[in-house]
Parts: structure tokens; sequence; C-alpha cells
């Protein structure tokens, strides 16, 4: 999830806007965990079954 959607619960605004320090820390946490940060281990597996079986195809179709 980015944080431009989040709303903080300590003062009410955008955490993006970075109010107070409750903000500004998930603000930062949120930056360093990647773009992939927020994804679930579920949801890690199921991209991996999909870059696998679309390998597979394109290796089937091109044998």
């Amino acid at each position: 999830m980015t944080y431009d959607r989040l709303v903080c619960a300590n003062c009410a605004g955008p955490v993006s806007e970075g109010r107070c320090s409750l903000c500004r820390a998930n603000r930062e946490r949120l930056q360093q965990e990647g773009p992939l940060g927020g994804l679930t281990p579920m949801a890690l597996i199921a991209l991996l079954a999909i870059l696998i079986a679309a390998v597979a195809l394109l290796a089937h179709q091109t044998a």
C-alpha cells in the first residue's frame, strides 16, 4: 500500500504530509520497504506461480 492514501490515526492528516512524528515514522518505513514490501506471502507465491506458468507456456509454444 502506498502512503499517499493513508490517513494517520494520531493527527487525522494524510501520512504523505508528515504532520506528526507518527506520520513521519510510517512514511519513512513505507519508503524503505520498496515496491514489493506491501505484498503478502500468498500474493508473492501467486506471482511466482504465474511467472512459472508463463515461462512454461512460452517454452511449450517455441518447441
